[in-house]
């Protein structure tokens, strides 16, 4: 006779599936994004507003959030930004009916993983979410924690430049900029893969432009010469490589 339990076994499935979390205001669509992610075989728990969000972020881990930009309150840029300042590893997709490349920059720039304009097809939702995932799944297991270049020490874990007693902050974008260059340390990333690695898309003629204006900025900010970088190289037609000492 078998002594498998049906119970046990059910949790054992759920326990394997990604877990979302979906936080948005419109009880409408919040429960046909969570019946359409359930259906699409993902673990779904939802949160109606910030305050909520933040209090079920205290007790579970989630996989993914699907965040709404525009709530009453504490609005989706603001609570990104927030939780990713609190050093929240969980990857972002924002959804938002402003689809304007300085609103999808401040979302990015906010520590968003990817931005999805509405109205969106839900197929496309879903491609997103597994690219985030195949993303995670991805990255690198080890990564050195600290690289140098020149007075810099690039402190990865808190996306800050260090010398002696200094810190630079770096942005959320520019963080994931270095980290993804830093990856793949001393090898040639084109723009495209940046972007992708960012969780950025790259189909957007206008990401790549972003990407060029954040290594501008990035450049300022660790180059001792932004016109002649020795780190953060351009290599024409193909992208850009990371150097360290």
């Amino acid at each position: 006779m078998s002594n498998k339990n049906p119970q046990s076994d059910r949790l054992s499935r759920l326990s394997e599936l990604p877990h979302v979390l979906v936080v948005d205001d419109d009880e409408r669509l919040r429960q046909l994004l969570s019946q359409f992610l359930v259906e699409s075989g993902f673990l779904v728990t939802t949160a109606v507003d910030a305050a909520d969000a933040r209090n079920k972020l205290k007790y579970l881990e989630y996989d993914l959030i699907v965040m709404d930009v525009m709530m009453p309150g504490e609005d989706g840029f603001a609570l990104t930004k927030s939780l990713k300042a609190d050093k929240l590893q969980t990857p972002v997709l924002l959804l938002t009916a402003r689809s304007e490349t300085e609103d999808r920059i401040e979302g990015l720039e906010a520590g968003a993983d990817d931005y999805l304009p509405k109205p969106f097809e839900p197929r496309e939702l879903l491609l997103r979410l597994h690219a985030i995932l195949r993303r995670v799944a991805a990255a690198p297991a080890r990564m050195e924690a600290a690289l140098r270049c020149g007075k810099w020490t690039l402190d990865l874990a808190r996306g800050e430049l260090v010398d002696d007693d200094e810190r630079l902050p770096l942005t959320q974008v520019e963080h994931n900029l270095l980290k993804a260059l830093a990856g793949r340390k001393g090898e040639v990333v084109g723009r495209e893969e940046l972007a992708q690695l960012c969780g950025i898309d790259a189909a957007d003629i206008g990401t790549l432009r972003t990407i060029d204006v954040q290594v501008t900025r990035l450049r300022k900010k660790l180059e001792e010469d932004p016109k002649m970088p020795k780190y953060l190289q351009t290599v024409r037609g193909k992208g850009y490589v990371l150097w360290a000492d």
